[in-house]
């Protein structure tokens, strides 16, 4: 490692040329990942928000490194029953591609995101074209007076006009409840049923960009619908 080498360097995924999805099971669809670049909020459409949602493990003597460990390991178990995540063989590490098979408000949605950062007490997802979303979540967790205080915060908007439209409608309440559903799964998986998931949320730029309408070109639920559609025809 050279002297102007981040000392953080090894825990940051190097940006690759394209997504490229590894070994899966057989049951795992791989669709509007491989060959899609990952973009931030400047490449989206929509209202741009912040959210932040936390629960305090209170009673569990698990140390922030461990909670995160286990978040990593059991990251799919977390998550709603509507929700598939098919982690790589290497887990949750930087620079890896997490594929998602799920639903989103009732039609089927095919995508991935990239392990964009990921250490002992953190680790952020990036969203790929044609997400439902542009830009990152972050997991962390922390010490704060002998208790561990564990976090999902998403800094993200609308990727085209379609998901605005469907997060207004009642998407974005959807979404919000898949991430109370997956900090009260992990306080559960430490013995703490009893905790409240606290919720804030704030809009950081109220504008739409409509220089970005063109990524409905590449949006993955009307892809993922067409997939499913066609997929009888392609079987014969």
């Amino acid at each position: 490692m050279s002297e102007n080498t981040p000392r953080d360097a090894a825990n940051w995924a190097r940006r690759p040329a394209a997504l490229k999805v590894g070994e899966l099971p057989p049951d795992a669809v791989n669709l509007n990942v491989d060959g899609r670049q990952v973009v931030g909020p400047l490449q989206g459409f929509g209202q741009l928000w912040q959210k932040t949602y936390r629960v305090r493990l209170v009673g569990c003597a698990a140390t922030p490194e461990e909670v995160i460990a286990a978040w990593k390991a059991h990251f799919p178990e977390f998550q709603p029953p509507q929700n598939r995540f098919f982690p790589p063989v290497a887990g949750v590490a930087p620079g890896e591609v997490v594929l998602i098979n799920a639903s989103l408000q009732g039609m089927p949605m095919q995508t991935g995101v990239l392990v964009l950062y990921a250490d002992e007490q953190s680790f952020t997802l990036m969203t790929p074209e044609g997400h439902p979303e542009s830009g990152w979540v972050t997991f962390s967790a922390w010490d704060e007076d002998g208790c561990t205080v564990c976090q999902v915060q998403s800094m993200a908007r609308a990727n085209d006009p379609l998901y605005e439209l469907g997060f207004v409608l009642g998407g974005s309440a959807a979404q919000e409840a898949i991430w109370r559903h997956v900090l009260g799964s992990l306080a559960a998986h430490h013995g703490v049923t009893d905790q409240p998931v606290s919720f804030e949320k704030q809009c950081v730029d109220t504008r739409l960009q409509w220089a970005q309408a063109g990524n409905i070109w590449k949006n993955a639920a009307i892809r993922s619908m067409l997939y499913a559609l066609t997929r009888p025809f392609r079987r014969g």
